[in-house]
């Protein structure tokens, strides 16, 4: 009889450790959605320059692009603070904060799906938006798409995030504002970006609700 009670909270207690592996998205694991999210990450941006140019607005790109030079190449931050972003999709989203002594410098934002992901990088000079990175990965085929699904819908495919379309848009801000947009995909084009008016007013109202995270 006490061997049959231990053997049934042995069971229980092995039920809910993999209950809360599920929900906390622990290494040992079997929730493959965090599993899979983690090896499926677009890289930040680090020590690199920004390249962009225009005759037109040099002058005002070159403090721009020093500031995010200046920040992207920081390896010690006096705070560091990660929230988890909901709502927008089932595999959701994370947000990091970075911040110096002088206060907030630079945004991280994650949104994960199905289909692709996206990587937003808000940089900011004397407390406005400076300068806005997004690195927008759809992949070839859905993330759990593996060989064994491909065999059996008799397709010639599985995921392959080398195969994902990429599409980088930098986004330069004078004084709160957008000055320049400059669209390529993966391959080098160059995409149009005539809809300013309509982009900074989504970067700001996506930015906003970034910072609600951080309060």
């Amino acid at each position: 009889m006490k061997n049959r009670f231990l053997y049934g909270v042995f069971i229980i207690l092995i039920s809910l450790g993999s209950v809360y592996a599920q929900k906390s998205g622990d290494q040992a694991s079997v929730f493959f959605t965090t599993k899979a999210k983690d090896t499926v990450r677009i890289s930040e941006t680090f020590n690199e320059n920004d390249t962009t140019n225009s005759k037109g607005l040099k002058k005002q790109l070159k403090p721009i692009q020093a500031n995010f030079k200046r920040i992207n190449s920081i390896t010690k931050w006096t705070s560091v603070k990660k929230k988890d972003i909901e709502g927008e999709s089932a595999e959701g989203g994370e947000a990091t904060f970075y911040y110096t002594d002088k206060g907030l410098e630079k945004v991280i934002a994650r949104h994960y799906g199905e289909m692709g992901q996206k990587l937003i990088e808000y940089y900011l000079l004397n407390g406005q938006l400076s300068f806005v990175f997004e690195k927008e990965y759809r992949y070839n085929r859905p993330l759990f798409y593996d060989a064994k699904a491909m065999t059996e819908n008799n397709d010639t495919e599985a995921f392959d995030l080398k195969k994902s379309e990429i599409t980088m848009t930098r986004n330069y801000f004078e004084n709160g504002n957008i000055i320049l947009i400059n669209a390529t995909t993966g391959r080098g084009y160059n995409i149009s970006a005539d809809y300013p008016d309509e982009q900074e007013k989504n970067i700001k109202e996506d930015f906003k609700r970034l910072l609600k995270l951080a309060d």
